[in-house]
């Protein structure tokens, strides 16, 4: 059933239009992600210098994993357009 489905999708191209517009959504996700995370780690140290290297260390351990996340949807999207 699937298998069916992905070879009509590829006959059609549409495959790699949806491949493509899911790396772009993963990607732009990121990009609004991380931003967030930097300035509210900015916006935390200006309220409590005394905690800037704990607050440092986690913002990147998040930006870490947002980008982590991002990295693994755009692999999905570049295997659905290739398998």
């Amino acid at each position: 059933m699937f298998t069916s489905l992905l070879v009509l999708l590829q006959a059609a191209g549409l495959a790699t239009m949806g491949a493509s517009i899911g790396a772009g959504i993963a990607v732009i996700g990121a990009g609004i992600g991380i931003g967030l995370i930097g300035s509210k780690a900015m916006e935390a140290i200006s309220r409590q210098p005394e905690a800037s290297g704990d607050i440092r260390s986690n913002m990147i351990v998040a930006a870490a994993l947002v980008e982590g996340v991002a990295f693994f949807a755009v692999v999905v999207c570049l295997l659905a357009l290739f398998l």
